[in-house]
């Protein structure tokens, strides 16, 4: 009998979690693996493109070739060149012969404006960074934290419980007075639930990161109608007609009026601007996909917790509407699943529980665990 008692005892001790190490802090992931994803893409292509046209411009010269007449010297054309690229401006007619100009000075600062995108990009990430991540970052250590000594406690319960009942006289009357306990809630974890159930009632966490959404959706949607402009008014204008009869040279005449020039880069700009345009509309339903999960609970987490005692968030329907900041920490508890140790071993026991003949017997890791320590024999059924 004290050899069946000893493998009891081994076994509910190694049921124990080991204490959590310092390193939980620094490992917590305060990005979803879609926000993750959204950041390096929206930040990082437009820097990877922009990066490539200026290396581009640096190895190829100048990006603007003119058609200088043939009495031009060599200087002549090279000045042509530099004034074309300077005012980038389009001198043409119109349909009844009047003069027009056009500006292309969209194509000339068009790498910048990518510059400018990718900083709008990063924006949404900074504010949740230094607005939500320091709250959250304290909400899941504690959490965590609180859910694995809570699995712990119930352990190292029914270790007490097993000696008590080594101890009684009557088992009877033990297993009544431990019924009797379960009643009266005896074995509930009151700060874990109510700091849970507090969490429902506040907004900042969900409020910042449905903003930070938001502010993404609206840059991106910004972005492509940028890019939308300059293919409809700019893009499809590979060459102009460029005058350099202003200022000192405008009595010249053996300077013709306007002098044709072609854009060097135009092709490599079109290509930019696509890339950018495309992977940009695709990323939208993406931020709107990660905007509309917080319309329903994630309650695969939390039904796996039902098996402490006495936690019964769900059970009680204490889950009301889903835009609150518990539903933000449960999405952040799903990406922190590797730091949360009771998760598995409760997970374990959940599907244990599915294929035990008698489920009315097992209605928490207590009765899962007084099962294994071979108390089952003295153990009324449950009404």
């Amino acid at each position: 009998m004290s050899l069946s008692h000893t493998a009891a005892e081994y076994m509910l001790s190694d049921a124990l979690l080991p204490d959590p190490s310092s390193s939980r802090a620094k490992g917590l992931r305060l990005e979803l693996p879609s926000d993750r994803l959204l950041k390096f893409v929206t930040v990082g292509l437009p820097l990877f493109l922009v990066s490539l046209a200026f290396a581009r411009e640096f190895s190829a010269g100048s990006q603007i070739s003119c058609f200088s007449p043939t009495n031009f010297t060599g200087k002549q054309s090279a000045y042509t060149d530099t004034a074309c690229w300077d005012s980038l401006i389009h001198h043409g007619f119109d349909a009844e012969g009047r003069a027009i100009t056009k500006s292309l000075w969209a194509l000339k600062v068009f790498p910048y404006s990518l510059l400018v995108v990718a900083v709008l990009m990063y924006l949404p990430y900074l504010l949740w960074r230094y607005a939500a991540a320091p709250a959250l970052h304290c909400d899941l250590l504690f959490i965590i934290d609180e859910l694995d000594k809570s699995y712990n406690r119930s352990v190292r319960l029914v270790q007490h419980m097993k000696k008590i009942q080594q101890a009684s006289a009557e088992p009877e009357q033990f297993w009544e007075e431990y019924e009797r306990a379960r009643r009266e809630r005896y074995f509930e974890f009151p700060l874990l639930e109510r700091y849970l159930t507090c969490k429902q009632h506040a907004h900042a966490l969900v409020f910042i990161y449905i903003l930070r959404n938001l502010l993404l959706l609206l840059f991106l949607a910004a972005t492509c109608l940028y890019l939308v402009f300059l293919h409809l008014n700019i893009f499809f204008q590979d060459e102009f007609s460029c005058s350099i009869k202003t200022g000192l040279l405008q009595a010249e005449p053996h300077i013709p009026p306007l002098i044709p020039c072609k854009l060097v880069f135009f092709s490599v700009f079109q290509i930019i601007s696509l890339s950018v345009g495309s992977v940009y509309v695709l990323l939208m339903p993406v931020v709107i996909y990660n905007a509309l999960q917080l319309c329903q609970w994630d309650k695969g987490l939390l039904s796996v917790y039902e098996m402490l005692p006495a936690f019964d968030l769900l059970s009680r329907r204490m889950l009301t509407c889903p835009l609150n900041d518990l539903n933000v920490i449960l999405l952040f508890l799903r990406a922190n699943i590797s730091e949360l140790t009771s998760f598995s071993r409760l997970n374990a026991v959940s599907a244990l529980r599915e294929a035990t003949a008698n489920k009315e017997d097992i209605d928490t890791v207590i009765d899962f665990m007084t099962l294994l320590a071979g108390l089952e024999a003295t153990k009324p059924k449950h009404q």
